[in-house]
């Protein structure tokens, strides 16, 4: 809702101008809000997600309400308070609280930018004007690349077995007893296995058309399935869906998917729905019941609680680094932009690196005997 009394002057900005005769009724509340319109124009223009947009207002409006005050009253340390408590009391993640510091230093960058002048109108009706109060010296450093949880991992190979097995046999249990819920079930364990086959994103997977299987003419073995085409991968600030395409390395990915295309999702009577993975009530399954499914199966099962949907991708990475695949191959099918990000989703099991010691260690003690030998007969 834009203010009475503000004009666009530029990209983000929302100058506030005296309508002749005409006072502000609540100017704190009202010039506040016109400032958090002016800072989601200035992110709409920089081509920002609007849940990115979103989620920094209400950090915004969570750090004002909390310091009770407004933006030209904050002070460092309102922000060394509140991040304080964020972290002692509701026991934050790093990450998290750095996100939301983040939030504000950017809304306080705009609030001071000359360009706007929000300075000035703040300065001659309440005397005083935002400063920039998230500074390097109040705030954490992002001192390394992964921060992920330490309790995240991959599944293993045994896990895995059992959490595919355990969701087929719900299929099986739900289908004996004639009940409907079969072909959500089928279509779920279809779901879960064709995640971990090509290392997909919990989105990447629920977003999969039809149309993304095609042919591999360099592996024809798979059939209709020899590349599955991912057309909304992880995207960078500003920029959209980042596309990559993912080659079968397992024939019995391509069996699954043959027999749930061909077989199965023609039951749910959808032929006007492209989605690979149609819901019962919409167009296609919601992330949640990506979650929840996994979760259900996962709790059913005894398995560690920080295995999740993402912990698919990171088995399909370690499994295949273990196989001896290419690491720059895993890399381009997981669409890593740096080989050290792959790095970090390798989970490589101790069966793996004792088997590489007891490789090297033997080649090493093979070049020395024959150089010994070689040394003997000269």
């Amino acid at each position: 809702m834009r203010l009475v009394g503000f004009e666009a002057r530029n990209v983000g900005a929302a100058r506030l101008s005296l309508v002749a005769g005409v006072p502000l009724l609540r100017p704190e509340e009202q010039v506040f809000a016109a400032m958090l319109e002016g800072f989601a124009n200035q992110q709409l223009a920089r081509n920002l997600a609007r849940t990115t947009i979103e989620g920094r207002e209400n950090t915004v409006k969570a750090f004002a309400a909390y310091a009770n005050a407004f933006p030209w009253q904050w002070s460092a340390a309102m922000v060394d308070e509140w991040l304080g408590d964020l972290r002692s009391l509701r026991d934050l993640k790093k990450s998290t609280i750095r996100g939301y510091s983040q939030a504000v230093r950017a809304f306080c960058t705009y609030a001071t930018d000359p360009a706007y002048e929000w300075a000035q109108q703040c300065l001659a009706r309440f005397g005083t004007h935002p400063i920039q109060v998230v500074h390097e010296w109040n705030t954490a450093v992002h001192a390394q690349e992964n921060e992920s949880d330490p309790a995240k991992r991959a599944f293993t190979r045994a896990e895995l077995e059992a959490l595919f097995d355990y969701a087929d046999e719900q299929v099986a249990r739900i289908r004996a007893f004639g009940r409907k819920g079969w072909l959500p079930a089928f279509r779920d364990a279809v779901l879960l296995k064709t995640a971990y086959s090509y290392g997909l994103r919990r989105n990447e997977t629920r977003m999969l058309d039809e149309p993304d299987f095609t042919r591999n003419p360099h592996g024809p073995e798979f059939g209709d399935y020899g590349v599955c085409l991912v057309r909304h991968g992880k995207a960078k600030k500003g920029s959209p869906p980042k596309r990559r395409s993912v080659l079968t390395v397992w024939p019995w990915s391509a069996e699954i998917l043959d027999e749930w295309f061909t077989e199965i999702r023609p039951h749910f009577g959808l032929d006007d729905n492209p989605a690979a993975w149609p819901s019962e009530r919409g167009l296609r399954v919601g992330c949640q019941r990506l979650n929840s499914r996994l979760a259900t199966y996962r709790d059913a099962l005894g398995l560690d609680p920080a295995l999740d949907f993402h912990s698919l991708r990171r088995a399909y990475v370690t499994h295949l680094i273990e196989d001896g695949w290419d690491p720059r191959f895993v890399q381009e099918q997981v669409g890593h932009e740096h080989a050290s990000t792959t790095s970090i989703y390798t989970c490589v099991s101790s069966d793996f690196r004792t088997r590489t010691l007891r490789r090297t260690l033997d080649a090493t003690v093979t070049a020395a005997l024959a150089a010994t030998k070689k040394g003997g007969t000269s």
